[in-house]
Order: C-alpha cells, then sequence, then structure tokens
C-alpha cells in the first residue's frame, strides 16, 4: 500500500537525519552483520484459494447502466413526480402550510425540482449497496464473505482507500505531527485489517475486531486530516450547484410561457428548455459571446431580452434577418414582396389565461425556409389589415408571435413604430417543453418539441380536443407541403412582384 511505503521512506529519513557520526564501509558491513540497523521482516502474504478470488471486473456498458439509472434517471423521475404532485390545479388551495408549499412550488418548479434530484439522489446513494445491479458497480466481494459481512467489508475497503490517499496527499504533515510510534502503530493496524480481508478460511471476529481497531486508529491518529460526512455532503451539493449554474449559464437553461402569444406552438403554463449554446455561448454578465453564429435562421423559436425592457424575457418566432424587407398583411408575413406559403387546417379555440375570456381563430401551417410551424389567427384580436414595411438593420432580426393577431412583437415595439431584437439580446433557442401545467397537468405537452413537425405532441397523454380536432387537416398540409425551393423568400433588397 502506499501509505505504507509512505510512512516507512519517511522514519528512514529520520534516521539518516539523526545518524550524525559517518562511518566506513567496514562498519556498515558490520553493523548489517550485527543487525544494528535491521529491516522489518517482509510479511508473508497469504493469497486467497482461487475458489474465493474476486470474480473479474463486470462490465463496463452494466456499470454505466448502473450509474445512470439510479443516480441520473430515478432521482429525475422522482423529483418531476414531486413537482407535479405539489402542484394541484388553479382554483384549488389546501389552506396552511401546504398550500404554501404548493403556492411556491407552482412559481419555482425549476429550484424544487433541483433541490428534490439531489436529495432523492443522496438518498439513493446512501443505499447504493443494496440496490439492483449494484454488483457491477463495485468491486466483487469474496465468494465465502457471510451477507452480514458485505456492508461491513465495504466499510474496510473504503478505509484502507481512504487512509492510502490521507497519507499519500500529506505526508510532510503525517511525518510532523505524529511520532514514529504513533505511525507505527497505524501501519500495524492497517496492516492488521487487510489480513484479516484475506485470510483463509474468513474469520468474521477477527475481521470485525481487526476492523474496529483500525477504524478507531484511523479516526485519531488521522481525524484531522479526515472529511466529516457533513462536509462531504456539503462539498457534494455545492459541485451539483456549480455544474447547474455552469450549465444555465453557458448550455441550456428554463423558462416559464406566462402568455399565449405564442399558441398554438408553446400554451400558457409550458416550461420549456432553452438551449443557449446554439448561436455561441454567452460569457456571464455581459452582451458578448466566446464565439458567435448569428444571425438566427428564420423559423427559429428564440428567447430574448425585451428591447424596450431588457429585464423582461419574450419568445418569439425569427421571421426576418438583416437587409430583409418586412411586411404583413392581416398578419401574414411578407418578405421582400414574397408572402410566406400558409395552408388553412381549421378552426381552433383557446381561453385567455389572464381574464378566462374564449377565444376563436383559424390555424394555419407555415412554411418558411426548412420549418413548418403553427400559426394563429384569432377573430376577436384582429389587428391591422396591412403593417410595414420595415426594414431589418445589421445587427438583429424581427419576431413575431404564431398566436398573429394576439402578439406583442417586432411590429407593434417602440410606440408603434416596429423593432428588432439586437443580437445581444438573444439567450438561445427553444428546445422542448419539460412540464406544463396551467389549470392541470397536460401530459401531452411534456417532451414535445418546440421545432420540428407539428402539432408539437410528447409521448404522454393524448392531444387537447381542439387541436385533435385539427390533427388530419395539418397532416395533410404536411404532406402536401410545397418543395424547399418555394419556401424560401428572395435575397434582401429583390422584390417581387
Amino acid at each position: 500500500m502506499n501509505g505504507k511505503k509512505d510512512l516507512e521512506t519517511a522514519e528512514t529519513d529520520e534516521a539518516k537525519a539523526s545518524d550524525e557520526t559517518p562511518r566506513d564501509a567496514g562498519d556498515e558491513s558490520d553493523d548489517r552483520k550485527g543487525d544494528r540497523v535491521s529491516a522489518a521482516p517482509a510479511r508473508e502474504v497469504k493469497l486467497i484459494p482461487t475458489a474465493h478470488k474476486p470474480q473479474p471486473a463486470p462490465k463496463k456498458l452494466l456499470r454505466t447502466l448502473y450509474w445512470a439509472l439510479w443516480f441520473v434517471l430515478v432521482p429525475f423521475a422522482l423529483a418531476c413526480i414531486l413537482v407535479w404532485a405539489l402542484t394541484p390545479p388553479s382554483g384549488i388551495d389546501h389552506g396552511g402550510a401546504l398550500g404554501w408549499i404548493e403556492g411556491w412550488v407552482r412559481e419555482q418548479p425549476v429550484p424544487v425540482g433541483i433541490v428534490s434530484f439531489t436529495l432523492f439522489e443522496m438518498a439513493l446513494w446512501a443505499a447504493r449497496h443494496h440496490l439492483p445491479l449494484a454488483y457491477h458497480a463495485h468491486p466483487p466481494l469474496r465468494s465465502d464473505l457471510p451477507s452480514g459481512m458485505r456492508g461491513p467489508f465495504e466499510r474496510a475497503r473504503s478505509l484502507l482507500e481512504e487512509a492510502e490517499t490521507i497519507l499519500e496527499k500529506n505526508q510532510a504533515s503525517v511525518v510532523r505531527d505524529l511520532s514514529a510510534k504513533e505511525r507505527d502503530k497505524l501501519r500495524a493496524d492497517l496492516d492488521a485489517l487487510e489480513e484479516a480481508m484475506e485470510r483463509e478460511p474468513f474469520d468474521e471476529e477477527a475481521f470485525v475486531d481487526a476492523l474496529v481497531k483500525a477504524d478507531g486508529e484511523v479516526d485519531v491518529r488521522l481525524g484531522r486530516w479526515r472529511k466529516s460526512e457533513v462536509r462531504e455532503y456539503a462539498e457534494s451539493i455545492l459541485v451539483a450547484i456549480a455544474v447547474a449554474m455552469a450549465l444555465r449559464a453557458f448550455v441550456v437553461e428554463a423558462f416559464k410561457i406566462p402568455s399565449g402569444s405564442m399558441i398554438p406552438t408553446l400554451q400558457v403554463g409550458d416550461h420549456i428548455f432553452v438551449n443557449k449554446f446554439t448561436y455561441g455561448p454567452a460569457i456571464p454578465w455581459t452582451h458578448n459571446r466566446i464565439w458567435s453564429r448569428m444571425p438566427p435562421e428564420r423559423g427559429d423559436v428564440i428567447v430574448f431580452a425585451y428591447p424596450e425592457h431588457p429585464d423582461q424575457d419574450f419568445i418569439k418566432r425569427v421571421i426576418a434577418i438583416p437587409g430583409d424587407k418586412l411586411e404583413a398583411r392581416g398578419g401574414h408575413p411578407i418578405i421582400n414582396g414574397w408572402e410566406v406559403p400558409s395552408c388553412y387546417a381549421g378552426a381552433y379555440s383557446y381561453v385567455e389565461a389572464q381574464d378566462g375570456s374564449r377565444h376563436e381563430g383559424e390555424v394555419f401551417v407555415e412554411f418558411l425556409e426548412d420549418e413548418a410551424f403553427l400559426t394563429l389567427y384569432d377573430r376577436q384580436t384582429a389587428q391591422f389589415d396591412y403593417q410595414g414595411p420595415y426594414y431589418v438593420k445589421p445587427g438583429e432580426v424581427w419576431v413575431m408571435g404564431d398566436n398573429r393577431n394576439n402578439s406583442h412583437d417586432s411590429r407593434v415595439w417602440f410606440g408603434g413604430q416596429g423593432g428588432g431584437v439586437p443580437y445581444a439580446n438573444i439567450k438561445g433557442r427553444a428546445l422542448f417543453v419539460w412540464l406544463s401545467v396551467a389549470d392541470t397537468m397536460d401530459w401531452s405537452r411534456i417532451f414535445a418539441p418546440v421545432m420540428g413537425r407539428p402539432p408539437g405532441k410528447g409521448p404522454f397523454g393524448a392531444l387537447p380536443a381542439t387541436m385533435k380536432a385539427v390533427e388530419p387537416a395539418i397532416d395533410k398540409c404536411l404532406r402536401e407541403r410545397p418543395p424547399l425551393e418555394r419556401t424560401r423568400p428572395p435575397p434582401g433588397g429583390q422584390v417581387v412582384r
């Protein structure tokens, strides 16, 4: 064991330092003959017979499956279930402490989910030796080991590894703070434990006695260098938080949809993940990127800081990029004189979350570049027959909500003059819905992609009745979609007559 080697080396160094009288070769030879300086006799290691030797290491695939299942998938699923269970339908108030907890979870599902994930993972870690497939993650034990000794045997392994690590990392401090006698006693107890673990046949009483002595000796002699259980948990939590913050800053961030401006693509109460890496990782607390992949493509659904009030985050669809001339007729976008192709899919209705009023309109499938997406033209809030023309400046994009007549977007910003979204305001592109809670849990929205083939639907649950009614027409529109050359607008500056 490396720890033993370090202690022996340190003692030899001390002996050399204390020997101030030089001796010739003959004296040294006499000393060795007379055993004045004698080396510790080598301990005979009794090998474990073949029948009891540890089995070959398990396959890496099964070990990976064990860790992925019990420390990623299971705690994630349990955290999602807990958030769902503590998010009752709107209008139901249980009052008291439970009502307060439910209200807080409804407003902050992501932090609650992260904390829940961490707690579930800690509980599973405490029971890691008893979980199914645990054999594939931990070194196999002796075949003759009694079932009641499996836990203590694992503890003994961990104790030897911990002692070795401490001695390797703190060699100078150990030599300085512990006397040679204390180091000898520590080494002897660790040797005795290792011998008891290898003894044949296995002697349970001798093993337990050696483990208790070694554990006590390590605690007394090396306790100042050991990590307490509280510290280990605290470090694990801090690492998890640091990883989560790094992912949030550079890779992915969660957002909640508070309004209906993106209906029918996104519903009120949808919680989505946004890819912050797509357009280049942003440097935190700045408007700069490590590298840039701007501009976004037409049809991308992006999250951005609202140009008039940067403390507010908006989500809209990119319609026009630098150099484009944008117009709208009845809400339908016209880019460089070219009207975006669309296909009528049917009537659609929804209830406004803020005031409970019912809205009705027509759903279209629109085709822009490679994207096909749903748009809604609300009859109650129809705005203008014609809007524009607007000219997109360099370094910005113009956006529109999919609920075309009920969206506060580029067409009406800055006092109705219109305006674009600067590249620096763009936070990322929408990925998928991970939770959807409005009045009740909508299982059809879980894992529904924001972009891609409409209507967006996850693997669980059926589409709402209003969307289910127009699904056949949507499928027909997609089957008959125009060829790609007819879904790309002409370059900016060229007007189609």
